[in-house]
Parts: C-alpha cells; structure tokens; sequence
C-alpha cells in the first residue's frame, strides 16, 4: 500500500493506492507518480476528446453514423497530437488543451487558396497568431518524414 499525505489550505487530501505490485520491482513514489498519476492524466485526455473535440454521447439515428462520428473525433485527436508535438514545439501552445489550439489557432478567418502543388493561406494582416502559423509550417516543414 502506498499513503500520500497532502494538506490543501485548510483541509486534508490523503491518497492511498493499495496494489500487488512488490516493493522492490516498483518503488512507492514511482508507483504513486507514473502509474496511478499517469492514469489520472489518461482520464484528462479522454475528457479533452469529449468536450472539445465532440467525441460525447452521439445523437444519430443509425449506429454507422454515430461510429462514424467518433471516427472523425478520434482522428481529429490523433492530428492535434502530431500538431502539438511536431508544430507546437517550443511555443506558448506546446502544452495547450485541444479547446485552446482550436480556439486561438483553428477557429480564424482565412482565405483559402488550394493550387496543384499549394494551399496557401491569407490572414488578416492584424492577426494575432501571424507569427505564431509562420513558425508552426516552418517547424513542420523541418520533420523528416517517415521510413
């Protein structure tokens, strides 16, 4: 069993985690830290695919349209991973929830411009994340590509 003693203000917050894992193959920090801690945060993303990318209680009369619905929110997710990790790197969004790359980098007026070998993308010249897209396609621009 492992105890965690924690007082918030003005009240206590006692954690025990209770396993069978042995004390020699899993130290209780690491247990507490990178196991339970780590379960937690699994919680966290799954919230964060719900709330902000739609992946909530489906409403469609068919099940094929509600499966399908959470295939596009899975996928969504998936591409805002590879975003944060891959663009976002070393900006004030690398750590940012999805509802926060959406709102401040997604949800913006663009002209779309699509060519043969292009997309191009016009924002407003007082547009706030500017600099911010410009590092962002330079950063992806730099990521090897897979083997």
């Amino acid at each position: 069993m492992v105890a965690k003693a924690e007082w918030l203000g003005d009240k206590s917050n006692p954690r025990f985690v209770v396993t069978s894992f042995c004390e020699q193959t899993h130290p209780a920090r690491a247990l507490y830290e990178e196991l339970y801690c780590a379960r937690g945060d699994m919680e966290n993303r799954i919230k964060e695919q719900q709330l902000d990318l739609f992946a909530d209680p489906t409403s469609a009369h068919t099940l094929r349209a509600n499966q399908l619905r959470l295939w596009f929110a899975s996928v969504a997710y998936v591409l805002l991973n590879l975003l944060r990790h891959f663009g976002l790197r070393s900006t004030e969004l690398e750590r940012a929830q999805a509802g926060t790359i959406r709102l401040k980098l997604l949800k913006l007026a663009a002209i779309v411009r699509v060519s043969v070998r292009r997309v191009v993308l016009s924002l407003s010249a007082a547009a706030p994340v500017r600099e911010l897209f410009a590092r962002i396609a330079e950063q992806l621009r730099t990521v090897p590509a897979p083997s």
